[in-house]
């Protein structure tokens, strides 16, 4: 005798109306676990950025340390690995770009700083930590201290961002890709050990100030895409070692640093203008 227990007959649910049911779970799924185009984007930089640190490991730490060292593919390696961390500052300039003009997910946010704390937080620290351990005049020790504090200047950053509201068209310290750029730039021209490391210090610090920088809209962002194709290319010159190559590429990067040093003065400037004007303001107003 077959005994059915009314409590299981009652949960039991045809077939027909659990395939309709998983059909409704997914139509109502979360817009926070669809991914958008820009959040594409956002992942293709976090790609680029683990991708760069596979390239330092591959192609300059571990040849370093076996005594394989090949000094073409040596440099084929370090310019591949700058290389993806430019195309992922291209990624981040893009997604915002696209998040703007088309619909943006609710975890965009979340996954654009994740995306940047790798490849403009972990990659370039990671390449100024093979650079210490690489150099013939460098002091491993103190480099891993300097790829800490590019590190952390970046978490930092990213965590304020988070946090803090600015006025429109404006970010508050050196943006993440502009300052993991420059930190690589000050490597690539090889100075000596203690002027390198300072500059790193110098950038980590221009990161988490209250420095204003504009945001890359417009014909800035036409600008900075330019500059960024033109650094690609000088890189590739400096790989395949063509004439007058490795001069170019230390000009491109004595221009970027530069550039990190100066817009600082002209925002602080501009800032100083306008407390002036305001002021002036201010006691015009109060004048009879």
């Amino acid at each position: 005798m077959t005994v059915i227990d009314p409590d299981a007959q009652a949960a039991w649910v045809p077939e027909a109306e659990m395939d309709a049911a998983d059909v409704d779970e997914t139509d109502d799924m979360p817009l926070s676990t669809r991914l958008s185009i820009a959040d594409t984007l956002t992942l293709g930089n976090a790609t680029c950025g683990f991708l760069a640190v596979y390239f330092t490991t591959t192609g300059v730490l571990i040849p370093h340390l076996t005594g394989s060292e090949d000094g073409g593919m040596t440099r084929h390696s370090a310019a591949s690995a700058v290389m993806l961390m430019l195309l992922a500052s291209v990624f981040d300039l893009f997604d915002g770009l696209v998040a703007r003009k088309l619909r943006s997910s609710a975890m965009g946010a979340e996954l654009d700083n994740l995306s940047d704390l790798i490849s403009f937080g972990l990659a370039p620290a990671y390449f100024v930590l093979v650079w210490g351990m690489v150099s013939d005049d460098a002091y491993q020790r103190v480099s891993v201290v300097g790829a800490i504090v590019v590190l952390l200047a970046v978490v930092l950053r990213l965590a304020r961002f988070s946090c803090v509201t600015l006025r429109d068209g404006v970010f508050q310290g050196m943006p993440s890709p502009f300052g993991a750029l420059t930190v690589v730039s000050v490597v690539l021209l090889g100075l000596p050990f203690v002027p390198t490391l300072l500059a790193i210090v110098g950038v980590a610090w221009l990161m988490v100030s209250r420095v204003e920088y504009p945001k890359p809209r417009g014909r800035l962002a036409v600008a900075m895409l330019g500059w960024i194709v033109t650094s690609m290319a000088l890189l590739a010159a400096w790989a395949f070692e063509a004439p007058g190559g490795e001069l170019l590429l230390q000009s491109a990067c004595a221009l970027q640093v530069v550039m990190g040093a100066v817009i600082p003065l002209f925002a602080t400037a501009r800032r100083v203008n306008a407390f002036r004007d305001n002021r002036r303001e201010a006691r015009a107003a109060q004048l009879p």
